[in-house]
Parts: C-alpha cells; structure tokens; sequence
C-alpha cells in the first residue's frame, strides 16, 4: 500500500487581488505552493506527489520544484474550471498507477501550515476505515436565518453537534476513482462549492473524522497571508 498526495492548486485567486494565481505569491522569497508542498516531502509516510496546477503555469512549478528539492512530485496535472473538475483531472490521472488500496491525501495548495501529526492522522484513520476528512469542533454559536426576515433569527445549531471539515482528507483510490466516475456521469456533488467530502456524502459514502489544528489556514485573504508571515517569523526564524 502507497499513500500519494494530490495537492490542489488550480485556482487563480481573485479575492486575493494579486497579479498572479496566490498559490505562486512569494512569501520570503518562496511561493506559498512550495511551502505545502515541503510539508509533504518531508513526511515520511507520503511516497509520491501529484499536483493539479492551474494551465499555464506548469512549466514555473517545475522549475520551483526543481530549485527547492520536491523531489517527490512526479506528476503536474492540468487543473479544470471548478474546483472538483481540478480533483477529478488528478484522480483520473492516477488511474494506472495507483493500486486500488493505495490513499490518495488530497491537500489544498494554498493551506500551507499543516501539521505532520495531522497528516499522520489522516493516513492512519483512512487506512483502518477506507476514508479520513481533517475536523475539528466548531467553536462559535451558529444561528440559523429567518426565513420570514433575513435580519433575524430564532433557532440555533448546537455547537456540539458540528465539525469543522478541511484538507488533508485521505480516501482508497478504488472509492475515489468510483466516486468521481459516477459523480460526474450523473451529476451529484460537482458544483458550486462541493469538494470531495461533501461529494461522498451526497453519493451515500460514510466519512470518518481524523486530527485537525486550528492553524492549518486557507489562505484566501491578504489578512491570511500577514497570519502565515507572522507564523514564518515566529516558527522559522
């Protein structure tokens, strides 16, 4: 059994307001890309990488890959217009390769803070159950909007019922090459915001909660980029 990683980063990053896709924002003379995928090359446990890059940009990962020593990125795949075209295109790409027992851990690019217990986790959880989703409780008071008049509200979610759900998320291919297969021949779990997890349990999947850390930010915002700065600083020297 082999555990490869497919790191997202098909996504041009508009509410960023940069020039260029954020996942190739420089911070401290490297791309936050790289800094993600040093997180993966270090593990012991992650045998392979793939990584779906947003078209035109291949070729500059490459090279980054090159010059930072991601040695184990074997693959660069052509990301898609959405989000689960861009999981999809590196799923079926592993077809061939990976055997059916093998995990695939699926990773944001731009979550460049996780932790190697949290990776561990995921593996670990998704060996003994066929699946891992990364989840932590939910902290805040979450109230449900009036119908009747959006500017209220008179019911509430108890907090202790829910869980935060990220990336790394870890599945056995066979089922992740099923799912994506049957999901988009039939059209469930694909649009809008769906992602893999959110796809499973519109295809009847059971997923299995694994470790989370409340530092393992997507970084979406030009606030989130001055959280991972501060972080750097304060971790790396």
């Amino acid at each position: 059994m082999a555990n490869y990683a497919l790191i997202i980063a098909g996504g041009s990053g508009t509410r960023m307001g940069q020039s260029i896709p954020k996942q190739f924002i420089n911070i401290y003379d490297k791309p936050i890309l790289i800094y993600t995928l040093e997180g993966f090359q270090r593990h012991p446990l992650i045998d392979a990488i793939e990584v779906v890059c947003i078209d035109g940009w291949q070729e500059v990962l490459q090279a980054y890959a090159n010059q930072f020593g991601i040695t184990k990125m074997k693959w660069i795949v052509k990301g898609g217009k959405t989000g689960q075209e861009s999981i999809r295109n590196g799923v079926y790409n592993l077809e061939g390769i990976c055997q059916d027992d093998d995990l695939v851990v699926i990773h944001d690019g731009i979550r460049p803070m996780v932790d190697e217990s949290v990776l561990t986790d995921v593996i670990k959880v998704a060996k003994e159950k066929g699946n891992a989703v990364t989840s932590l409780p939910y902290n805040e008071q979450i109230f449900v909007i009036n119908p009747e008049d959006p500017s209220t509200t008179q019911k509430y979610i108890p907090r202790e019922t829910l869980r935060r759900v990220s990336t790394p998320q870890a599945y056995r291919f066979d089922l992740l090459d099923r799912s994506y297969h049957r999901a988009f021949a039939e059209e469930i779990g694909i649009y809008g915001s769906s992602y893999t997890n959110t796809m499973m349990v519109e295809l009847g999947e059971t997923l299995h909660f694994a470790a989370g850390s409340d530092k393992n930010i997507k970084l979406t915002t030009q606030d989130d980029l001055e959280l991972f700065k501060g972080y750097l600083k304060s971790h790396l020297g």
